[in-house]
Order: C-alpha cells, then structure tokens, then sequence
C-alpha cells in the first residue's frame, strides 16, 4: 500500500480548513441577514381601538416602527379579563416578534380569576415600564366632603351608607378604595359600573357620592368645580392636581395605588432581544413620545426588565391581599 506523502496530506488537511472556514463563515453571514427583527412585530392590546392603552399603544408602535425597521402591528384583543390578548403572546415563539401592553389589570387578575391558562410572572418577561399614574378620589360638591378626613368622618358615622362608584368590579379604582376602607376600617357601599365614563356621568348627576378614577379621567370636571378632589393616591402629590394631598399624607403612611403600563414578551425570549426592546422603549419615551404622553395625563416612567419584572411581581401579591381581605369576586 502507498502512503499519501507529507506533501499531499498537508495539502488535503488545508482544504480541509479551508472549506471549513467557509462553511463558518457563510453559517456567519446567514446569521446577520437575519437580525432582529426580522419581520413585523405584533403588539397585542387589551382594549378596544381608542381606549388609554390603545392609544398609548399605537403612541408606542409608531416609534418602535421607526427605530427597530420593522412595522409594529397593533392586535385589539379586548375581553376575558385580558386573557385574550395575554394568551398569543403566552404561547409565542421566544424571539421578541410579540409583544404584550401590561397594565395593572394584570396584576390584579389571578386573584380573581386564579384559573387562568397563564401566569403573568411565570409565562413573560417583562421588558420595560412606560407610565404610571395616581387614582384621584373626588366627591360630589353636595356631599360638603372637602377633605379625606370628611368622608372617612361620615363613613364611621354611618356604615354603608356613603355610596362610592367606581369603573367596574376589580378595577384599580375599585381596589384603591376597597384597600382605604381596610387601612381606615370604614364600610362605604360599591356600586360598579362598566366603565369610567359611566361612573363619572353618575357622579356628576349625584348618583354616587365618591369615586376613585383615573387621574386624566375627571381634570376638567375638578378644574370646574363639578368635582371636589380630596386625595390622590400615588406615592407623592400628582403634577396634575398639585395642591391635592396624598392619601399616605392625609394619615395613611405607605398607602399607594398607581395605574401603571409598560410592554412585556414571551418567555424565554433571548436576553440580548429584550435589552434591544427595553433600549427603544426607553428612548421613545425619553425623547419623541414624552411630550404626547403628557399631553394626555400620562406620567413617564422608564425601567429596566429586572426592574419591571419585580414590580409587576410586588404588584400582583399586593392586590391578593387586597382582594382576599375584601372577599371580591369575579364578575
């Protein structure tokens, strides 16, 4: 048998290499024609086109567009207490093509509703809060309720007897008021309505006594006169309602009870996709987006995923306790 010489097994072992190499390098190549994203992305809603999150969402959609190449499609999902909107995203491929608006329903959602097919910290990873924002208490002028202090005074006096409206059952304002009454350990009576515009129109009318809404909700009708605020509920006095007191300040320390919103994705998705999201959510809101979002009673908050994750974490045990303490239901 002839053995191959020293020459042709060196030039047999550099074509070797050689083609080695090129298989490297076109793996390579393959890998940066495809960056992400690499095609449209979905953002999905829970909300009809035109409620606040879908107007922050498109707010958002339209600068991600911009500066990650790629068109961000938004997805109105309403319905089933967020789940439908939750659930594609849930069970998407983990590369960050979709994405999910959280908001405090979510957190507040396994409590009353603990059969759901996901789980909000268990099944996404959460890239970055957007905005948060207080609940503002406001009275019915024929009350005479100037302060915090009046209606707790006449909620003590007379049990279940003040009336407080409020968006719906297991709505943020519903909580923040339920979370009052344990704290000041008063009974006041809930009627829910399906909606804010309803239980503010109710308020106006005389209907209802007290509500807690959203801030943006009721600014006209406070500026008015039509509404008397007695108390936000954020953790320091709300840029718009300046003179109006904290609940925490008007002797409920630590009291807080935020709306709040960010973007969250599948998880599993890779950490080098997230930090990119959580980078051009961040920008949008710092730069471009902030002018628009505080035109329209949003407060900016940037984070980042750790950050996010924890909060929306410390968010859904509070209100477990909340709703536990207060026995609510699911409609």
């Amino acid at each position: 048998m002839t053995l191959p010489s020293t020459h042709s097994l060196a030039r047999r072992t550099l074509l070797a290499l050689t083609a080695l190499t090129a298989l490297t390098a076109a793996d390579s190549g393959w890998a940066q024609a495809a960056p992400y994203p690499n095609r449209p992305i979905h953002l999905f809603i829970a909300s009809t086109a035109g409620g606040p999150q879908d107007v922050m969402g498109r707010m958002m959609a339209e600068e991600l567009s911009k500066s990650l190449g790629q068109p961000v499609v938004i997805e109105n999902k309403p319905g089933a207490g967020g789940a439908l909107a939750a659930e594609p995203v849930a069970r998407a491929t983990p590369d960050g093509h979709a994405l999910l608006m959280t908001a405090i329903p979510y957190a507040i959602a396994p409590a009353l509703m603990p059969k759901l097919s996901y789980d909000i910290n268990r099944d996404f990873v959460h890239i970055a809060q957007v905005v948060t924002g207080p609940n503002i208490l406001v009275a019915h002028p024929s009350t005479g309720f100037k302060t915090l202090k009046d209606l707790l005074t006449a909620a003590a006096a007379n049990p279940d007897k003040v009336v407080y409206a409020s968006s719906g059952n297991g709505t943020s304002g519903h909580l923040a008021m339920e979370m009052l009454k344990q704290r000041a350990k008063v009974a006041m009576l809930h009627v829910p309505y399906r909606g804010g515009a309803p239980a503010v129109n109710d308020l106006l009318a005389g209907h209802a006594q007290v509500l807690f809404i959203n801030q943006d909700a009721v600014v006209q009708h406070v500026a008015s006169g039509k509404l008397i605020a007695l108390a936000s509920s954020g953790p320091t006095r709300s840029p718009v309602y300046p003179t109006v007191p904290t609940v925490a300040e008007s002797g409920f320390p630590g009291f807080e009870s935020t709306a709040w919103g960010g973007i969250s994705t599948t998880r599993g998705t890779p950490p080098a996709v997230v930090e990119r999201l959580n980078n051009a959510i961040v920008s949008a809101v710092q730069g471009p987006l902030r002018a628009r979002m505080e035109a329209v009673g949003y407060q900016i908050v940037t984070s980042s995923s750790s950050d996010y994750t924890a909060h929306v974490r410390r968010e859904t045990e509070n209100w477990a306790r909340v709703v536990q303490a207060a026995g609510i239901k699911a409609d």
